[in-house]
Parts: structure tokens; C-alpha cells; sequence
């Protein structure tokens, strides 16, 4: 299948770099020397810094999609989170648990929030204390901030492990309920996940997975994450290795079982911690001054996408929320899967997405790129066919489709179910500017 010279979707650098340039500036990035001294020292563990990248996200951050960047913070070593550039490009082909995933819209508000001050040594004595007996390492234990990162040795093996307190976004248990919900299955590997709604209204999801959505190493990445019913959210991780990234595997499966992690998370130890995650006028007064764009509401996307899909498919898999939503559909030849992100407020990296490649622009100014490559998720003959659009006001709809159920299996089909022209018509869609938004 031929490629169109000069692809963003060649790499995440480009649009992470178009990302950053429109919006990056908004933010502050502090403690720069701390964490490249810290990153010096403890390259060893690399440990969790990635689940914790977003203060009151902490879940799931794999996005790197069609340009796809990490979205959110990075922990330094002093606990304090450092932004990173928050406006995301879509995360329509990523790997990541979108299910669990914070919003687009709500991984940017929680960029502008300022880290609590909690001492890592009370987060750390309540993790020690709520699980069996080992010998604990933690990072950091002099500093404060709202999460705590350390290597838990049984006898059985080393095991990085962390856990993150945050809040959600609304201050109530319904606010990020999806990051409780377990997430569908084309987009990650895992081996058993329960979600659960425990009695007094608090949410919880254990989900038992992996690193990487292929598996091309064999860490395994266990989590609990409790949601509780007044708007907190308490994130355990652990693995089979002294590190997230890597180390070589140090036991067959983390050390605690799901019973341990569902104990963690929900003792009662948390709740004076919780309290420390105030809400502060200044951070307040930010959000007012950076409002992040609205997004569509719920599953409205997803089900937007269903509606306009050619006649004679069957709809096997499907999901999304907010700016995000995938089908998987059959015609009877093999399943192909579907995937459509819609962003507002996109025009600052309008240069760097359709600078290059096919790309026409329609009488009404919208640009339209197409775009023919192999998948990126390692699936064997798997291929990529990407409608990338904007508006002239900023308006961006991505639609890609795959000749596989998932990026991460091999190809079910010589090409994916929809034609270019098919992915086209949905792109240019008048209903997506039409979608309800919060």
C-alpha cells in the first residue's frame, strides 16, 4: 500500500511539536533542573511517572495516536507536576485505555492545577500499612506533592509500584466515572478487569494488563482505581518488574492480588490525605483564563459515527466518549476497525498537519488529507488509512480505518472495510459541527 511522503502520521514528533508550538505556552514548566537531575538518578526505576502524568488524571496515559502526544504533567522528583502542553492532538489509533482514559477537555484542566502538598512520607506510611508484610524503597520521602512512587520487595521478586490521589473534574463521584469503566478490548490487552460500584456509592475498577499493548515485553501493569462518590480518586499501580519500562522481569505477577489492590485503595487511612486535595480560588481563577474548548457530550461521537457508516456492515465492537469514537464493523470479509476523534480550537497546528502530503482544499476552505500507511501497533499486514479535515476556524475531524479488529492482530482483510472515499464522507459530515457539547 503506498505512503504519502512527508506524513504527520509518521511519527508523534511532528504534531507534538505543532501541539506544543500553538499551545504549550500557556503553560508554566517549573523544576526543570530537578527533574533532569532526578531523571539522572533514578533511571534504574523509571517506575510510574507516566500514570501519574496528569494531577487528577493519573490513568492510562499510552495516547499516542494519529500525532498523539502525552498529554499532561511530568512528575519530578520533588512531587511537584510540570506541565507539559496540554492541548492534545486526537487519539484515534492509540494504544491507550481510552475507557479509563481522562478526557481531552479534563486532562487540560487538571494541567492548570496545582499540586497538593502532602507529605510522600503519609502517603507512603498508608500504602505500607495496608499491604502484606515486604520491605518498601520510596522515592522522595522528604518531599510532598499528591502521589508517592517506590520498589516493593517480598522475598519474591522486585516490583515498581505507585499510587496517586487526585480529583476529579466537578468535585462529585459522577464527574470521571469512566476512568472506573473497564476499557474495551481493541484497545487493550489484559487478562481480567472488574468495575464495581461498592456500597456507599464509591467506584471501583481493578484491571490486570500490561505495559505494552502488543507485549512486546512481558511487564505486566496491574491497577485498582478507586472513584470515590464525593469526587476523589485514589490510583494504585504495580508490576512484575523494579521498573515500569525496562527492567527485566523480576517475578511472574506483581506481588498483590486484586483483593490486596481493592484493599488498598479503599482503606479508610486515605481520607485525611483526600481532604489535602483542596480546591484553590488562584487555580480557579486559571481555569477561567485558560477555559479549554468544549467537547461533545458522553457517547455522542460514537454514536454520530455509527449513523453515517456505509449499508451491509455489522457493528461487532463499538465505544468513545467525549471527542472520541471507534466501531468495529464486518461486511462479511473480515473485521476492520473504525476510529474518528473531533477537536475544536485546532487551527494553531494547521501548518504542520496539512503542510505536506495529499492534501486539497474544498471551495469552503476545509482542508482535506489523505493519507495511506502500515499500521504502527505491530499487527502483521495491518494497514492505516487516515481523512484528516479542518475548517478554516480551527475545527479538525480525523477519521482512520484498518484492515484488522485491532492494530495490535494481524490483518483480517487485504484492505479495511470502508474506501477512502467512504472515510471522506464521514469526515466532511455536516453533523459532527452540529454535536451537543458540555
Amino acid at each position: 500500500m503506498p505512503q504519502n511522503e512527508g506524513s504527520p502520521h509518521e511519527g508523534f514528533e511532528e504534531e507534538l511539536g505543532a501541539v506544543l508550538r500553538s499551545t504549550g505556552e500557556g503553560f508554566s514548566v517549573d523544576g526543570r533542573r530537578e527533574l533532569v537531575a532526578g531523571g539522572l538518578t533514578r533511571g534504574r526505576r523509571r517506575l510510574v511517572r507516566r500514570r501519574l502524568a496528569v494531577t487528577g488524571g493519573a490513568l492510562a496515559l499510552a495516547a499516542v495516536g494519529i500525532g498523539g502526544v502525552y498529554g499532561g504533567s511530568l512528575i519530578a522528583p520533588t512531587g511537584k507536576a510540570t506541565a507539559a502542553g496540554m492541548a492534545e492532538a486526537p487519539k484515534p489509533t492509540s494504544g491507550a485505555a481510552e475507557a479509563t482514559e481522562p478526557s481531552q477537555a479534563e486532562k487540560r484542566r487538571q494541567a492548570q492545577m496545582p499540586q497538593a502538598q502532602i507529605p510522600v512520607k503519609d502517603i507512603a506510611a498508608v500504602i505500607e500499612a495496608n499491604t502484606p508484610a515486604g520491605q518498601w524503597q520510596f522515592d522522595n520521602l522528604d518531599g510532598k506533592g499528591q502521589s508517592a512512587l517506590g520498589i516493593y520487595d517480598d522475598g519474591n521478586g522486585t516490583a515498581a509500584f505507585s499510587v496517586g490521589l487526585f480529583r476529579s473534574a466537578g468535585g462529585d463521584g459522577e464527574a470521571g466515572a469512566g476512568q472506573v469503566e473497564c476499557p474495551s478490548r481493541v484497545h487493550v490487552e489484559f487478562d481480567k478487569c472488574t468495575s464495581e460500584t461498592l456500597p456507599g456509592g464509591d467506584r471501583l475498577m481493578v484491571i490486570q494488563g500490561y505495559e505494552y499493548p502488543d507485549k512486546r515485553e512481558e511487564t505486566k501493569n496491574w491497577r485498582a482505581v478507586l472513584l470515590t462518590k464525593d469526587g476523589f480518586l485514589i490510583d494504585a499501580s504495580e508490576y512484575n518488574a523494579a521498573a515500569q519500562k525496562g527492567a527485566a522481569i523480576s517475578r511472574e505477577n506483581p506481588p498483590f492480588t486484586a483483593a490486596q489492590l481493592k484493599a488498598l485503595v479503599t482503606a479508610e487511612a486515605w481520607r485525611p490525605l483526600l481532604r489535602q486535595l483542596t480546591k484553590d480560588p488562584k487555580a480557579e481563577a486559571v481555569q477561567g483564563a485558560h477555559q479549554p474548548p468544549a467537547e461533545p457530550v458522553g457517547a455522542v461521537v460514537q454514536t454520530t459515527l455509527r449513523s453515517l457508516l456505509p449499508k451491509g456492515l455489522t457493528v461487532a465492537d463499538e465505544g468513545g466518549n467525549g471527542e472520541y469514537g471507534f466501531v468495529v464493523v464486518d461486511d462479511g470479509k473480515g473485521k476492520s476497525l473504525v476510529q474518528i476523534n473531533v477537536q475544536q480550537n485546532m487551527g494553531g497546528a494547521a501548518g504542520d498537519l496539512f503542510g505536506s502530503g495529499n492534501v486539497t482544499t474544498l471551495p469552503d476552505g476545509r482542508k482535506v488529507k489523505l493519507t495511506r500507511q502500515p499500521g504502527e501497533k505491530g499487527g502483521a499486514g495491518v494497514v492505516w488509512w487516515t481523512v484528516d479535515t479542518m475548517t478554516p476556524e480551527g475545527f479538525r475531524v480525523v477519521v482512520s480505518a484498518f484492515n484488522a479488529g485491532t492494530q495490535r492482530e494481524a490483518a483480517t482483510r487485504p484492505e479495511p472495510a470502508l474506501t477512502m472515499e467512504q472515510l471522506k464522507t464521514i469526515a466532511l459530515s455536516p453533523k459532527w459541527e452540529k454535536l451537543p457539547r458540555k
